[in-house]
């Protein structure tokens, strides 16, 4: 199946299904926003500077099964502890971050610093998938007043598709001294996809009756090290051993449709 065949099944899966169950739960839309923090093959590990200046944005629609609740009828469901901490989430994302090299390797005044300094990226990830919300506390004692919160943590997987892009400020990636010996053969721009896990803490604030806002934050690990267009040998560079991954802090805004 090509990807975008995937990305079409996957998009009309998640609007039949709840479509087409409406007896058993009710259905809540929104939209987020918010930045992203990329951490790549680009910078120094675990370093400030890097970390937030590799730094972009994303935008995502969402949709929620609401199992306490059934519209059908305007009336609760008999109360189980699924239905009344658990939702699931669907979910279509796009993030978009600048990347470049920070760090104390980046700062040397030498042929290698140039290098780092010189070379500047960008990564462009659209996401489908789904996470599954556990509400400690009651979700239907939230929906009965406005002004309350509901803390959630939540679990999921996406199947994202990136298209990256690497480029240098001393020429052709291709010409000799353009690029650092560990980034010499390890640079792609072809567009991929890959699976990745989602994982997020938050909270609800009751608005009015009908609407909340939403507050997460996200860590989402891809199961490819190419998001970044690079991936430097693991065995010899020990310090790229780890896939690419994010930090995503949104803030969204949530309808239930009565």
């Amino acid at each position: 199946m090509s990807k975008k065949k995937l990305f079409l099944f996957l998009f009309v899966l998640g609007i039949i299904i709840p479509t087409n169950a409406q007896s058993n739960f009710s259905h809540e839309i929104g939209a987020i926003v918010g930045p992203v923090n990329f951490r790549s093959d680009f910078g120094q590990r675990n370093n400030g500077e890097n970390n937030i200046n590799n730094t972009g944005f994303g935008v995502g629609l969402v949709h929620y099964m609401n199992f306490s609740y059934t519209a059908d009828c305007n009336c609760y469901k008999p109360e189980t502890y699924f239905n009344d901490h658990f939702k699931v989430r669907t979910e279509l994302s796009y993030t978009k971050t600048k990347l470049a090299h920070y760090g104390e390797w980046a700062d040397k005044q030498n042929i290698f610093g140039d290098q780092l300094r010189a070379m500047k990226g960008e990564t462009k990830v659209t996401n489908i998938g789904m996470q599954l919300e556990f509400f400690p506390f009651s979700i239907r004692e939230f929906s009965y007043s406005t002004g309350g919160f509901a803390p959630f943590v939540s679990l999921g997987a996406q199947y994202s598709f990136y298209a990256p892009k690497v480029w240098s400020e001393l020429g052709p990636l291709e010409r000799p001294g353009v690029l650092p010996t560990k980034y010499i053969g390890s640079v792609s721009n072809q567009d991929g996809s890959t699976f990745a896990i989602v994982g997020s803490v938050g909270t609800r604030y009751k608005l009015t009756t009908l609407s909340d806002i939403v507050l997460d934050l996200r860590w989402q690990y891809f199961f490819s090290d190419w998001v970044d267009g690079m991936n430097p040998d693991k065995n010899i560079y020990k310090e790229n051993k780890s896939n690419d991954w994010l930090v995503w802090l949104n803030v969204g805004y949530i309808y239930y449709l009565d």
